[in-house]
């Protein structure tokens, strides 16, 4: 069987990726090609910078049916001229960004490969107000109506209910439904992927899992959606106070912790895993993954970035 290529997305041009990049890759041996979408003159000069010395397959693409890929790092230029001028930089990023994510969305339909890894992005400049982020621009672009995102760890995940949801409209939007989803996702990527059905925690909305409220949604939404799934087989347990979820005597009997927004579970994992754990899209038609941080502009040129995420994403679809 051909061994489909790993699709990079370099995304912030002004960012820490270059850097993480090589560090990841340096000394490193790959079953699946390379294949990185980038500024072929950003990528010289950060090459240069970090003293990389790699074998480098510059690729020209007329006809995608006919992409050959080289076992190197192979790269598909972009152009990005890198304005001076801060508007025009912004504008030009935008630009510049959207035109490697359609390059290597026209790949991923004409089925050259089902692996795909984007850099970090900056969503408040790239984004449009109706994506809340890149996780939902993407399953846009495929008409994937319902996703989840799973940060990925193989001791312990976790996944937000809603996601970059600012907090006033997550009470509104959680339902029956959208938590039923979002297990089921979970269930079958555990299933197909890792081998096993999950044993998931769901936390609850409020404090303690108590409300003040005539509306309570943890009695009312959560609870019965649990006792729903539990009897259609799930291993699912819940609510429960997100405040102690997270201690290890009971993390540790859970693969997975649903949470019902963004922080209530990220800054948990990321204060209990740091850097070792990876951004993983479910429900799209391959397999999409992203280091779980941002473009972190202040350590850029420092030398000092953790390039564990990354190299954590590229080892993951290296394995399929």
């Amino acid at each position: 069987m051909k061994i489909k290529p790993i699709i990079i997305v370099s995304g912030e041009p002004n960012s820490i990726f270059y850097e993480i990049f090589f560090k990841s890759v340096k000394k490193k041996k790959f079953k699946s090609p390379l294949l990185l979408i980038t500024s072929f003159k950003l990528f010289k000069a950060q090459m240069k910078k970090f003293k990389f010395k790699g074998e480098i397959n510059l690729l020209k693409i007329k006809n995608f049916n006919k992409l050959r890929i080289k076992k190197n790092i192979n790269i598909i230029n972009v152009n990005y001229n890198n304005y001076k001028n801060s508007k025009k930089n912004k504008l030009e990023s935008k630009i510049y960004i959207r035109q490697c994510f359609d390059i290597a969305f026209n790949l991923l339909k004409k089925k050259i490969t089902n692996k795909f890894i984007n850099g970090p992005v900056n969503k408040s400049s790239f984004l449009d107000k109706k994506f809340l982020g890149i996780t939902e621009y993407i399953s846009d672009k495929f008409n994937i109506k319902k996703n989840a995102m799973l940060i990925y760890n193989k001791e312990l995940s976790v996944c937000p209910l809603t996601t970059h949801l600012p907090l006033k409209f997550v009470s509104k939007k959680i339902s029956k439904a959208l938590i039923k989803e979002k297990v089921i996702l979970i269930n079958d990527f555990y299933v197909n992927n890792i081998g096993f059905k999950p044993k998931i925690g769901v936390t609850g909305l409020n404090p303690h899992c108590e409300s003040i409220d005539k509306f309570d949604e943890d009695n009312k939404i959560i609870l019965p959606t649990i006792k729903f799934l539990k009897k259609k087989g799930y291993k699912i347990n819940g609510p429960f106070p997100s405040d102690t979820i997270f201690l290890n005597q009971n993390r540790e009997k859970f693969d997975v912790i649903l949470g019902m927004y963004h922080d209530q579970v990220l800054t948990p994992i990321k204060t209990i895993k740091e850097y070792d754990a990876i951004n993983i899209t479910l429900g799209l038609p391959f397999y999409r993954v992203s280091p779980d941080h941002g473009p972190n502009i202040k350590m850029i040129n420092k030398n000092l970035s953790n390039p564990l995420s990354l190299s954590q994403a590229l080892k993951f679809l290296d394995q399929k």
